[in-house]
C-alpha cells in the first residue's frame, strides 16, 4: 500500500510539472527572428585573408560591421574612396553606415587579393 501511494503521488508531481512547462514555456519558432537576421546579415569576418562573406546584401540604412580575426593587419577600403578603416589589429572592428543603394566593392589595401563587395537596396 505505501508503494501505491507513493508511485500515486509521483505520477501527480510528474503530472504537475509537465502542465506548468507547458502553459508556460513558448515554443520555439522555426523561423529566424528579425533581429538574428540582422545581426548575423550586417556582420563580416576578416579570416585567413578573406573577407567572408565576399559578396553581401543589405537595405539602406544597414550598419556593416568588419571584425578581423586573423593574425595579419587589414584594411577595409572602398574602391571608390567613399570609406577607409586604416589599419585593424587582431580583434578590432570597423563599421560603415550604407544609407543610399548601390553597390560597394571594397578591398584590404595591404593585400591586394582580399576583395569584396556590398550591395545595398
Amino acid at each position: 500500500m505505501r508503494h501505491a501511494s507513493f508511485a500515486a503521488m509521483m505520477a501527480a508531481v510528474a503530472l504537475a510539472i509537465a502542465a506548468c512547462s507547458g502553459s508556460t514555456t513558448p515554443a520555439p519558432s522555426t523561423q529566424p527572428s528579425a533581429l538574428a537576421t540582422t545581426a548575423a546579415g550586417s556582420a563580416v569576418t576578416i579570416a585567413n585573408f578573406s573577407f567572408q562573406p565576399a559578396t553581401m546584401t543589405v537595405a539602406a540604412g544597414t550598419t556593416v560591421t568588419w571584425t578581423n580575426t586573423d593574425s595579419a593587419g587589414h584594411t577595409v577600403t572602398a574602391d571608390d574612396g567613399s570609406f577607409k578603416s586604416g589599419t585593424l589589429a587582431s580583434g578590432a572592428t570597423f563599421s560603415q553606415t550604407f544609407a543610399t543603394a548601390g553597390t560597394f566593392a571594397y578591398h584590404c589595401s595591404i593585400h591586394s587579393s582580399m576583395k569584396a563587395t556590398v550591395i545595398v537596396k
